[in-house]
């Protein structure tokens, strides 16, 4: 039976990979992010089985609006949307920017959907996973503490969804190939260093994240909740 999907940042990279798993299973997703043009171009590659919602799931207007076009019932919420805040320069005005960027952008876009759409998750099969990082064990300043705030409302909101058999888990990739978190940062050079901090000898793939997600997503994975599934490599062992 076809499950409805939503996916956050679902328009490139570990986002797209997720959808797309769940797309070609004949679930149907929608995938939610703010660049129209980017979010319209996946829908199409990812074909009938898709939707498009633009929306900055860090607005808690732009989330309310955006509550009409979710279905009445999902099945699987996928907490991928975040970034990295860019902003840079001295002084306490561009730490609290940095801070606050990284904190909206992780943290709140999660909280804001979840809580808006927890009557909709289906009782006894609903699933809630949220991608974290490494940083969130390895440090990383504003961007890790973030990470490692998801954490702890992961443990509080399995507590809270488990009476009603949801289960809520987090997915924690390291190095990831494929995405536009590093940007021109992953040159050759990068990767070979990152590489060199794992256990395998390589960075990850967008697909290797997607399939942890999809195991958290299914039907066996239903007395698994509250945990963190880490995706690096071994990389946090390497350290």
């Amino acid at each position: 039976m076809a499950r409805n999907v939503v996916v956050t940042g679902g328009g490139t990279g570990i986002g797209y990979e997720i959808a797309r798993r769940f797309a070609e299973a004949g679930d149907q997703v929608v995938i939610v992010g703010r660049r129209r043009a980017v979010l319209e171009k996946a829908a199409a590659d990812l074909g009938p089985n898709a939707t498009p919602l633009v929306c900055d799931l860090a607005d808690p207007d732009a989330v309310e609006a955006a509550l009409a076009e979710l279905p009445d019932r999902i099945d699987v919420l996928v907490n991928n949307a975040g970034s990295r805040e860019t902003v840079v320069g001295g002084g306490t005005h561009a730490l609290l920017a940095r801070w606050r960027g990284d904190f909206e952008r992780n943290v709140m876009t999660a909280v804001l959907l979840t809580e808006s759409i927890r009557d909709r998750l289906t009782p006894g099969s609903g699933r809630v996973v949220t991608i974290s990082s490494i940083a969130a064990l390895r440090g990383a300043g504003s961007y890790g503490a973030a990470k490692a705030s998801l954490h702890a409302w992961n443990h509080f909101l399995a507590a809270q969804l488990g009476t009603s058999g949801i289960t809520a888990n987090i997915v924690a990739p390291g190095t990831v190939a494929g995405t536009e978190f590093f940007g021109p940062r992953l040159d050759e050079a990068e990767v070979a260093r990152r590489a060199a901090r794992t256990l395998l000898g390589r960075i990850g793939e967008t697909g290797e994240v997607a399939a942890a997600v999809h195991f958290l997503a299914s039907p066996e994975a239903g007395f698994v909740t509250g945990e963190i599934l880490h995706c690096n490599g071994g990389e946090l062992l390497g350290r």
